[in-house]
């Protein structure tokens, strides 16, 4: 009895492994070519603190979309946060671009998905973006606000998906 038990045992065992792998893999995005996000330490967001990523891309035939991900607590004191983002890639002279990010409606709620005291922003940035070259391209987010440190600020984040 007791080794029909162990293979029972063995098999549920099996069977739960299984569906954890599928869960997991059914789950992938099949246009995410990038998204990660970097948390920022005790939510306080420096100018010498820049967020870097590297992202290859492999066809420059098809168009891109790329966000900005980011994470707020709900004692940020700002609407909004301005970022510069520094960009450079193959055969590519670097450069720099201002951007505006709306977090608050003018009465002042949220515009991001919120849970407890953190809300969740992916916020566009470029659509149907074509990169001029196959090859790794770098991204590096700073933070462009007068406070410095920024406060309140839990995740900085890139993502980068193939445009449908």
């Amino acid at each position: 009895m007791a080794v029909a038990m162990k293979q029972a045992h063995k098999i549920l065992l099996g069977l739960v492994a299984l569906v954890g792998i599928t869960a997991v893999t059914s789950c992938s995005d099949p246009n995410g070519i990038f998204d990660q996000n970097t948390p920022i330490v005790n939510h306080n967001w420096a100018y010498v603190n820049n967020i870097t990523y590297n992202v290859k891309i492999d066809d420059p035939s098809i168009a891109y979309n790329l966000y900005f991900n980011l994470r707020v607590t709900g004692d940020y004191k700002y609407s909004n946060l301005f970022v510069l983002l520094h960009t450079t890639g193959p055969n590519q002279k670097p450069a720099v671009v201002r951007y505006e990010l709306k977090l608050a409606n003018l009465q002042g709620e949220w515009l991001g998905s919120g849970s407890g005291n953190l809300y969740s922003y992916q916020i566009p940035f470029e659509g149907k973006y074509h990169f001029p070259a196959k090859g790794v391209y770098r991204f590096e987010i700073e933070q462009n606000m007068r406070d410095n440190p920024l406060h309140e600020v839990s995740d900085v984040g890139l993502r980068v998906e193939k445009a449908q």
